[in-house]
């Protein structure tokens, strides 16, 4: 078994959230899967342009839970854009053992609660 990577569970976290804001007729303009580098989507809805922030969240961690300095320099540059900010906080952990990782090709359970405003 091979355990999914840093890197690997922001994808999978990016992949959950994207597919949800396309389903919610958000149009992608900017995608950045990079850690660290944010935001992770920039997207235009109804004409307003909106910045996410997407996290995957280990376990035992709350996924609604985020860092304030790193959000608030995000919205700071957003209001710049006259764009609303959102973070998406992704919890992913194994289905059999939550205190194990998430392996590749295995069963996981995804904790997220939607978009949260800034």
């Amino acid at each position: 078994m091979k355990a999914l990577t840093v890197q690997e569970l922001h994808n999978l976290a990016m992949n959950i959230v994207g597919r949800k804001l396309e389903e919610e007729g958000y149009e992608f303009m900017g995608v950045n899967s990079k850690l660290k580098r944010n935001p992770q989507f920039v997207c235009l809805k109804n004409k307003q342009l909106h910045f996410i922030i997407v996290r995957n969240i280990a376990f035992p961690n709350d996924p609604t839970v985020y860092d304030q300095g790193m959000a608030m320099k995000v919205k700071e540059h957003a209001l710049k854009q006259d764009a609303k900010t959102y973070y998406a906080g992704v919890g992913l952990y194994n289905a059999e053992d939550r205190a194990l990782p998430v392996y590749l090709n295995e069963s996981y359970i995804v904790d997220y609660h939607g978009l949260i405003e800034l």
